[in-house]
C-alpha cells in the first residue's frame, strides 16, 4: 500500500487519472502510530508521518468525459454552421451575379433592339410618305379618268342620236315586237302546260285520298271504282314484317292508348321509316317504276300487330294476289 501511494502523485488524483476500482476494492488501513526510532544518547525521537491525501470522488471522474464530450459536440455544431453559413452565403452571391449578368445583357439586348426599331420607324415613315403620295397620285389619276370616261360616253351618246334615223328606229321596234310575240307565245305554252300538270296533280291527288276504305267490304267497292290495285297484308308481332310485291313492312312499334303506329318501308333496296301514324292515316310513297305514289293504311292495331292495304298503280305488282283477285267481289 505505500509503494502505490508513493507512485501516484497529487496531480494523478486532480485530474482522477488514478485507478478508481483497486482504491474502491482494496480496505482502508487505520494510520499506525509514528515509529520511535532511538536517539544517539538512547533517548527515544518521535518521528512523524503524513498520510496521502483521500482520493477523488468517483462523480468528479464521470463529470469531466462528459464535459469533454459536450465540448466537442459543441464545436462541431459551430463548425457546422460556419461551413452551411460559408456555402448559402456563396450560393446567394452566386445567383445574385447571375441574375446581374442576366439584367446586363438583356439591357443590351433591350438597347439593340430599341436600335433596330428605330431604324425600322424611320424607314416605315420614309415609305409611308410614299406611300400616300402614290395614294393622292392614284385618286386624282383615277377622278381624271372618270371624268373622260364621262365625257366620252357623252359624246358617243350624242353620236348615235345624231346618226340614229327613223328607219333604224323603226326596224329595231320591229324587232322588238317581234321578240315580244315569241316570248307572249312561249309564256301561253308554259301556262297550258302548268294547268295540265295541276289538273293531273289534282285528280292524282282525288283518286289516292278521295276515299279511305276502314273495312273488307269497303276495300271491295273501292277496287271496282277506281283503277287501282288494293292488296291487303296483317302484320303480327314486334318487329315482324310481310311483303306485299316489292313493298316490305316491318313492325317497329304500336301505342293502342293513343292510337300510334311505326313502321319501316323497305323498297329500292333502301329503308323508309314512317313514326308515330294514325289509323286510317294515308301514307303516300314512291317507288321506282311506278307511275303514281302508292299509299298505305292502317285500319286497325293493337299491342304489336297492325292490319290495312296497299293501294298500287294497276298492273305494278304483276302476279300478286290482289282484293279482287285473291276473293272475287
Amino acid at each position: 500500500m505505500a509503494d502505490k501511494s508513493e507512485d501516484r502523485t497529487p496531480g494523478h488524483a486532480m485530474f482522477g487519472l488514478t485507478d478508481t476500482e483497486t482504491r474502491r476494492s482494496a480496505p482502508v488501513e487505520a494510520p499506525q502510530a509514528p515509529p520511535v526510532v532511538p536517539g544517539p544518547q538512547g533517548s527515544p525521537q518521535v518521528v512523524y508521518w503524513q498520510p496521502p491525501p483521500p482520493p477523488p470522488s468517483s462523480a468528479a471522474g464521470k463529470v469531466l468525459p462528459i464535459l469533454v464530450a459536450l465540448l466537442f459536440v459543441i464545436c462541431g455544431v459551430n463548425l457546422y454552421l460556419t461551413i452551411t453559413g460559408q456555402r448559402q452565403i456563396n450560393e446567394i452571391a452566386s445567383k445574385q451575379s447571375d441574375d446581374l449578368n442576366l439584367l446586363t445583357r438583356r439591357m443590351n439586348d433591350s438597347d439593340g433592339r430599341y436600335a433596330q426599331l428605330n431604324g425600322k420607324f424611320q424607314v416605315s415613315t420614309e415609305k409611308l410618305k410614299l406611300t400616300q403620295q402614290d395614294l393622292a397620285r392614284a385618286r386624282s389619276l383615277a377622278s381624271s379618268t372618270q371624268k373622260q370616261l364621262q365625257e366620252s360616253s357623252q359624246r358617243l351618246s350624242q353620236a348615235i342620236a345624231q346618226k340614229a334615223s327613223a328607219e333604224e328606229l323603226n326596224k329595231a321596234q320591229q324587232e322588238a315586237n317581234a321578240k315580244m310575240g315569241g316570248l307572249s307565245t312561249d309564256i301561253a305554252g308554259t301556262r297550258k302546260d302548268l294547268e295540265d300538270t295541276k289538273a293531273a296533280l289534282t285528280g292524282t291527288k282525288g283518286e289516292l285520298s278521295g276515299a279511305i276504305a276502314r273495312t273488307h267490304d269497303e276495300l271491295v267497292e273501292l277496287a271496282h271504282r277506281t283503277d287501282r290495285d288494293y292488296f291487303e297484308f296483317n302484320v303480327q308481332g314486334k318487329k315482324g314484317q310481310q311483303k306485299v310485291g316489292t313493298v316490305t313492312i316491318q313492325l317497329v312499334k304500336t301505342d293502342p292508348k293513343k292510337n300510334l303506329f311505326s313502321v319501316n318501308l323497305v323498297f329500292d333496296d333502301k329503308s323508309h321509316p314512317r313514326k308515330e301514324h294514325t289509323t286510317n292515316e294515308p301514307l303516300y310513297f314512291y317507288v321506282q317504276g311506278a307511275s303514281s305514289a302508292l299509299e298505305l293504311v292502317v285500319n286497325k292495331l293493337s299491342k304489336g300487330s297492325i292490319s290495312g292495304y296497299v293501294s298500287a298503280p294497276k298492273g305494278f305488282f304483276a302476279g300478286v294476289p290482289s282484293v279482287l283477285t285473291s276473293r272475287p267481289g
